[in-house]
């Protein structure tokens, strides 16, 4: 293919949205949020706050972070994604008289770390302004959960502070790691020349703090990052968890052991337009060798990606994400350029079960597929847990999830 070609490509990639693996409404908000009683500035973020129900002031906060995407937080995208995708958590919560915090983050895709300043800032706001003596609730969605885990902490451990917060909560986190496929972050990589936003995310702090297994670039072997091993150093540091309030979690993946269907070393994504003909995005399989990509975009070459020693987790029960979908749908609005697509697997598991719950590693099959209803609860680091009775896509809003943790609230 022409040089001239490859320049077009590369400018209606760059000229298009970003291709962005995130949970959360796709589609430009249709529904328009309550205006907030209030909006506190933080270092790194932003608090939009919704009085309960017969409240005039701050009376019964619960802080919610948010999770893991590219750019700033928005009001719209999480009234979205909380009340308006499925159950209505939000309404909910201000009709048992609970004050809503939505706490959001200049960057999503920032370092935990960084993001956790703008959570502290928060709770030390909430405690200022709260009417009366009743605790404090602080948690988060995917990676909000590990944000608010670490604040509370290190204000316990290093601040010697009282956060008045009675229960901890994480919806969906991935506390002892989150996945995407390694396919799908070398194909990032690879067309960095011509788009680099993609990879920018993948290589993102964020990115390389929750995730698992990463590559840096395409031709990487895959491993624990530099930025991981730094941020669980900081967790242990500050306990690993807070003390003072109850822990408790949620997960938006099975207890039986049950896997979500996909089965491992299947093309997920194949290319069909003369620009990507060759293609090849698979599922992750184990054993030695495994190929989990080959690639071509424009140029002639198709190097192959293979791996060594990962379990089949693209299967595993747990939180999913469309990950091979929002690649595909992306490159399918650029068929006129040659980068059509065919899409078979949409999705992929993105968190555990097992490390929603706190329960097990993800490096083994073993650990992966454990029957979490046969295992003590006290085997999980929180103090109390429960599970969808399905594998649903990551932090989804249901009323079975939802209204386990409203009728936990203090």
């Amino acid at each position: 293919m022409s040089g001239q070609n490859e320049q077009q490509i590369a400018e209606a990639l760059r000229a298009a949205p970003p291709i962005i693996l995130a949970p959360g409404p796709k589609e430009p908000p249709t529904q328009i949020p309550p205006v907030p009683n209030d909006v506190w500035a933080l270092p790194g973020g932003t608090a939009w706050v919704y009085y309960g129900q017969g409240n005039r002031a701050l009376t019964a906060p619960v802080i919610m972070a948010d999770g893991f995407n590219t750019g700033p937080s928005t009001p719209e995208f999480s009234w979205n994604a909380l009340e308006f995708s499925g159950f209505p958590l939000l309404s909910e919560l201000r009709k048992r008289g609970k004050d809503v915090v939505l706490l959001g983050f200049t960057e999503r895709s920032a370092s935990i770390l960084d993001n956790a300043e703008a959570a502290i800032a928060a709770i030390r706001e909430a405690i200022a302004r709260r009417q009366g003596g009743h605790p404090l609730t602080v948690g988060g969605f995917s990676m909000g959960g590990l944000v608010t885990r670490y604040a509370l902490a290190r204000l316990e451990s290093q601040e010697r502070m009282d956060h008045q917060t009675e229960l901890y909560f994480s919806y969906d986190s991935p506390h002892r790691g989150a996945w995407v496929p390694i396919a799908l972050q070398a194909f990032a990589h690879y067309i960095r020349r011509l788009d680099s936003r993609f990879s920018d995310q993948m290589n993102s702090p964020a990115a390389r703090q929750l995730l698992w297994q990463h590559i840096e670039g395409w031709q990487d072997e895959p491993d624990t990052d530099e930025e991981r091993k730094e941020f669980l150093a900081a967790l242990e540091l500050v306990g690993n968890w807070p003390r003072r309030p109850r822990l408790i979690g949620v997960a938006n993946g099975v207890g039986s052991g049950q896997g979500n269907g996909i089965t491992p070393g299947q093309t997920a994504l194949r290319g069909k337009g003369l620009a990507i003909t060759g293609t090849d995005l698979r599922t992750q399989a184990t054993g030695d060798d495994s190929l989990v990509a080959a690639l071509r975009v424009v140029t002639a070459q198709r190097p192959e990606i293979r791996t060594t020693d990962l379990p089949d987790i693209d299967g595993a029960p747990g939180g999913m994400l469309e990950g091979f979908g929002i690649l595909a749908d992306a490159l399918n609005t650029f068929t006129g350029l040659g980068m059509g697509v065919d899409n078979p697997i949409r999705s992929h598991c993105f968190v555990p079960a097992v490390s929603a719950v706190a329960i097990r590693d993800i490096a083994t099959n073993d650990d992966l597929y454990a029957r979490i209803d046969s295992l003590p609860a006290d085997a999980s680091e929180l103090d109390e847990f429960t599970l969808a009775s399905q594998n649903e896509g990551h932090t989804a809003i249901t009323q079975e999830l939802g209204t386990w943790i409203l009728d936990r609230l203090p």
